[in-house]
């Protein structure tokens, strides 16, 4: 019965495409009413990138180091590492370890933990995944991926909330409410009570912030344009923005996920578990009339 329901489900997702109520139109065909299936969804696994990339897992042994890391690497190739390690210049420190790619200057989508394709939001214009176990965002457009970055989000004290959320509104330079002196750039706000967003802060290699999603700066204002606000009528919602999809969970007593890259190429990519919440999202996407 199940390998059925499969097939039947692809059939309709074929005929239909990324209509909410599909409808089967031959008339010498019905489905069965308790085979009837409202908002399908079908999830894929994570794809294999273009180029198999390999990783190095080094120790910054002394500032001479250190130094050398900085000054002979071009600015693309020291920007991709900071970014792998999620993490500012500032930040890189003697006896600490650094992964590094092995041709650092590749397209910066090669690295990628994100899938390039990703058939559960398909349906979707425009969605902004955010994980918190490999400390990472991406951009999607009908299922494309557009952009990725390294983040910060929430201490363990502090975390992030998973959760569907949506786009509310924005500025371009927004004051803290926790601390008066924490100027936030490009803040996009996706969670309006609790006052979580996305915004440029530091990056200091590991979830650090209060609730809130770090980011650098070009990446945060990157989404500030991009991202849809909310549209309100009469104090109301009338039209959510765009989706902010927060899901998975860091782990604060293992080793940076990142580094696991030396010896596991998959050990960023995305979950089943976490393709089955990223559908558990898409379903409630659907089923919300604010999202027409």
């Amino acid at each position: 019965m199940k390998y059925f329901r499969s097939l039947l489900l692809i059939l309709i997702l074929a005929l239909a495409g990324c209509n909410i109520n599909p409808k089967v139109t031959d008339a010498n065909f019905e489905i069965p009413k308790e085979l009837e299936i409202k908002n399908p969804i079908v999830y894929s696994k994570a794809k294999s990138f273009d180029r198999e990339v390999q990783y190095k897992l080094d120790s910054i042994a002394s500032a001479e180091e250190k130094d050398s890391l900085l000054t002979n690497l071009r600015t693309e190739e020291l920007e991709t590492i900071l970014a792998l390690n999620r993490m500012d210049k500032n930040r890189l420190r003697t006896n600490s370890a650094v992964v590094i790619p092995d041709c650092p200057s590749s397209d910066f989508k090669d690295f990628s933990p994100f899938p390039k394709e990703l058939d559960v939001i398909k349906c979707a214009p425009k969605v902004v995944l955010v994980s918190q176990r490999i400390q990472a965002f991406g951009l999607y457009e009908n299922g494309e991926l557009i952009k990725w970055g390294p983040v910060s989000t929430g201490k363990r004290s502090t975390k992030t909330p998973n959760g569907l959320h949506y786009g509310n509104y924005k500025a371009k330079r927004k004051v803290s409410t926790v601390d008066e002196s924490w100027i936030l750039p490009f803040y996009f706000n996706f969670m309006n009570y609790e006052g979580v967003g996305t915004h440029q802060y530091a990056m200091p290699g590991y979830p650090a912030s209060h609730g809130c999603v770090r980011m650098y700066n070009k990446d945060a204002k990157y989404i500030y344009d991009w991202a849809d606000m909310w549209q309100l009528e009469n104090g109301e919602i009338a039209k959510n923005g765009t989706p902010f999809m927060v899901f998975g969970e860091y782990d604060y007593t293992s080793n940076k996920p990142w580094h696991e890259l030396r010896d596991n190429l998959k050990a960023n990519s995305l979950q089943e578990a976490e393709l089955q919440t990223l559908n558990e999202y898409m379903l409630a996407y659907q089923e919300d009339p604010r999202n027409g």
